[in-house]
């Protein structure tokens, strides 16, 4: 896989400086990295065409942009030139927050460094997934990307974005679930745990289930439990299915007509006998006490 290392370590260079006061940061490091800071108008800049990231809590963006205001940004966004303009790499909250503050410009370190779509792709991606700035269907779907772009498998993705593999496995998972899910997933009416459980059912039970567990505030372990009780009711419901339709009383009918001396007929394994007098039935009942 061909991740860019030279932008690659200008983020992790700032992701450093982050604990740090601005300035602090190393010039001399940006230097050598082809980059430095500089204060830019906000209009100049455009936000990454592939940035991942499709939802932000307003609520949250405003108190950023009351935060800035009062006290400044101590951490710069990441730009690129390009096209007479710069293209923000990393850093998308901070931009937001402010042009909500109507402020005209914001602390960037700029790279300079030639980059193609691909790459933009991948690092907005990466710089996602690394600041844990994605929910799960979000987080879902960027690895999702990285995988088809790089044609990568899940081992070499997680060395990339320092996850586990089973963690983007089972985040991977989610994309399986239906529409209804993920959007409830996303609006945070559900958490992740009570979304993992529904993986594997159909559609319906999922919106039953999802219905259930909304409407009636359930745990992630009652979510489990709801789960597991209605696949054993199935379960057991599919062996009686199974046993009901490999029985077939049609199948013993030259043994009825042998042992059975009264008129019957044999109708979706039901058997009607039929008595033509009292002796006969009286018969019948003999037969069944020496049975």
């Amino acid at each position: 896989m061909a991740l860019g290392r030279s932008l690659g370590a200008i983020l992790e260079d700032v992701e450093e400086a982050y604990s740090k006061n601005l300035i602090e940061l190393d010039s001399l490091t940006l230097a050598k990295n082809n980059a430095y800071v500089e204060e830019i108008d906000l209009s100049l800049i455009s936000p990454n065409p592939y940035q991942p990231r499709k939802h932000f809590d307003e609520g949250a963006l405003k108190e950023l942009s009351e935060s800035v205001v009062k006290h400044g940004l101590l951490q710069p966004i990441v730009v690129i030139k390009k096209d007479g303009g710069y293209i923000l790499i990393a850093g998308e909250r901070r931009f937001r927050a402010h042009k909500l503050a109507k402020l005209a410009k914001i602390k960037s370190i700029v790279v300079e460094i030639d980059i193609d779509s691909v790459r933009m792709r991948e690092l907005a991606l990466i710089e996602n997934i690394q600041r844990e700035n994605l929910n799960p269907i979000e987080l879902a779907n960027s690895y999702s990307e990285l995988l088809e772009v790089h044609k990568i498998t899940h081992d070499e993705l997680s060395s990339v974005v320092h996850k586990s593999r089973s963690q983007i496995t089972n985040t991977l998972r989610l994309l399986s679930l239906i529409p209804e899910v993920q959007e409830e997933l996303i609006g945070g009416k559900i958490t992740q745990g009570h979304a993992k459980v529904l993986i594997g059912l159909t559609g319906d039970k999922q919106r039953i289930a999802l219905s259930t567990i909304i409407g009636q505030k359930l745990s992630v372990r009652d979510a489990e439990q709801m789960i597991k009780n209605y696949k054993n009711q199935q379960k057991t419901n599919d062996l009686k299915s199974v046993k009901t339709a490999s029985f077939s009383i049609k199948k013993h009918t030259n043994k009825l007509k042998e042992f059975l001396p009264f008129s019957h007929k044999i109708s979706s394994n039901k058997l009607e006998i039929s008595f033509e007098n009292e002796d006969e039935f009286e018969k019948f009942i003999n037969m069944i006490k020496k049975v």
